[in-house]
């Protein structure tokens, strides 16, 4: 008789970031006990409205949707007592409940949160549950969510050494260093297949690539700053960039004047889907925001960046992120009301020596797991185990 099933509840998204590191933990835990000769029973609590909602049952994971509130934050106290927070948070109790009822229902051997508001629900009612909870943080400080849920937590994986320090002392000896789950096909890209994909016959395969990217959409902030040095950016380097779909046909227009030597090194694309990975591996530089996926992609490939941190993610963390690299050498930073004159002193010293731009890769692959879904794997096994066994949490390592 095969052995039993291993039952997970995982929670946690609203976005990318608290969702794909749910994913490629699910998947990497799936292929651990297929390994051993085991199988894994999903269930994932989320929001009707976040990305979880579509993603998990694309992967064949049972989704149950339960409500929740989110607060908006503001410096001013009286604000944070705002209509639209207190009508949000009286929903908590209730999502607390829809929780609870499907954790008794499924009955998982550990929860995994990986924050955003939907986590609160779900993490609350595993301790209700007695139900071993694993939180998994992707940036450097702890987010609101998972800072709630901390008292309540067997283990806390956290994807910085720096993170241990910011943490309260209770919180500190449950911690572990796991590093951000980063997808397996993002370390599989092959440079020539980006050129072969994309059609870059222009390319001077002699001069760095630098990748431009705002995520999904794009930025408005950096294509605008990116447009401004365009024509010497061009003079330096190749350029692939994934400018949001709004914005494609405008830039398309803004390089239309460029000289033919130059325009033939300019790639621009509203979005860049599975060619991604290779793009990635072809580029020598890359400009981007600075939110957790893409600080464990990057430090995962060695990617030397100028990160134009999001002003308004929640808590700073963007900006937190991306000093926190700055600080190692492992990237540059460009804060507030960046201009084009900023990115390219930024950029000129990286474009021109080779050998500056392979010291910050290396400092950026040291900070770097490949493979932190892993580590994860292995904490969220462990709690369970300590569970089975009745014992305590264990001290950090």
């Amino acid at each position: 008789m095969n052995p039993r099933a291993f039952r997970l509840v995982v929670t946690g998204g609203g976005t990318g970031g608290h969702t794909y590191p749910a994913l490629t933990a699910v998947g990497a835990l799936r292929s651990r006990l297929a390994a051993e000769g085991r199988s894994l029973e999903a269930l994932w609590v989320g929001t009707a409205e976040g990305l979880e909602a579509r993603v998990a049952p694309d992967e064949g994971i049972e989704f149950v949707s339960v409500v929740t509130g989110k607060i908006r934050r503001s410096k001013n106290p009286l604000k944070l007592a705002s209509p639209a927070n207190v009508r949000d948070m009286a929903q908590v109790p209730i999502g607390v409940f829809q929780a609870r009822r499907a954790i008794e229902r499924f009955k998982p051997d550990v929860v995994l949160a990986t924050g955003g508001y939907v986590a609160v629900p779900a993490g609350l009612a595993a301790r209700m549950c007695r139900v071993p909870l694993v939180l998994h943080e992707q940036t450097v400080r702890l987010g609101l969510a998972n800072r709630k849920l901390a008292p309540s937590a067997a283990r806390i994986c956290v994807s910085s050494d720096s993170t241990l320090d910011l943490l309260p002392e209770a919180a500190r000896r449950i911690a572990v260093v796991t590093g951000n789950p980063v997808r397996p096909q993002v370390l599989c890209g092959q440079a020539d297949k980006a050129i072969e994909a994309l059609g870059l016959a222009g390319f001077e395969r002699r001069l760095p690539t630098v990748y431009v990217t705002g995520g999904a959409q794009g930025s408005q902030q950096i294509n605008e700053v990116v447009a401004q040095v365009l024509p010497w950016l061009l003079g330096q380097a190749n350029v692939v960039h994934q400018c949001g779909p709004a914005h494609e046909e405008g830039l398309r227009a803004r390089a239309a004047g460029l000289p033919a030597d130059l325009a033939g090194r300019y790639y621009v694309s509203g979005y860049v889907g599975a060619e991604l990975p290779d793009v990635l591996a072809l580029a020598d530089v890359v400009i981007s925001r600075s939110g957790a996926g893409t600080l464990a992609e990057l430090t995962a490939l060695g990617k030397p960046a100028v990160f134009v941190p999001l002003a308004s993610a929640a808590g700073n963390e963007q900006a937190h992120n991306a000093r926190y690299l700055q600080q190692a050498g492992a990237a540059v930073s460009l804060e507030g009301e960046v201009t084009g004159e900023q990115m390219r002193d930024a950029l000129s010293p990286l474009l021109a020596d080779a050998g500056l731009r392979q010291a910050m890769a290396e400092r950026a692959l040291a900070h770097g797991r490949p493979d932190a879904a892993d580590r994860l794997v292995g904490e969220v096994l462990s709690a369970a185990r300590e569970t089975t066994a009745g014992a305590g949490p264990r001290p950090s390592r």
